[in-house]
């Protein structure tokens, strides 16, 4: 009874380790994806998500709503920062009920952009294609 016990602690302190050092790999390889973004690099974001999909199993929509660049979301970002290739690469790969669920403001995408008056952006004439 006592080994059994010993060999389920084990156990879980073991998993407990590999889950928090992928997580922080996770993080490591998702570093940089603000900047990507943001300089509108279409070509490096490819790169980035393709690496994360293979070595973590993760497709965009695992991570979406785990990124914020200063306090936006990738694809509000894309619009604010005028990145048209990268942001229609983003509402390309992520599901379309996605897209129209509220974000960490409480506000979906389609109203963000109405508010802020950007509905004749490229993305955002894609965003709307999609929903």
């Amino acid at each position: 009874m006592l080994k059994i016990v010993k060999t389920s602690l084990f156990a879980l302190t073991a998993s407990l380790a590999f889950t928090g050092t992928a997580m922080a790999d996770v993080e490591e390889a998702l570093a940089n994806i603000c900047t990507i973004v943001t300089a509108d690099d279409k070509g490096e974001l490819r790169k980035k998500m393709r690496a994360v999909q293979s070595d973590y199993r993760l497709k965009l929509r695992d991570y979406y709503a785990g990124i914020s660049c200063s306090g936006q979301s990738l694809i509000r970002t894309a619009i604010s920062s005028n990145a048209v290739e990268v942001g229609t690469l983003l509402v390309k790969k992520m599901p379309s009920r996605d897209l129209s669920a509220p974000e960490s403001d409480g506000k979906t995408l389609q109203a963000w952009i109405n508010e802020n008056g950007l509905q004749d952006h490229a993305v955002a004439k894609e965003l709307m294609s999609r929903l």
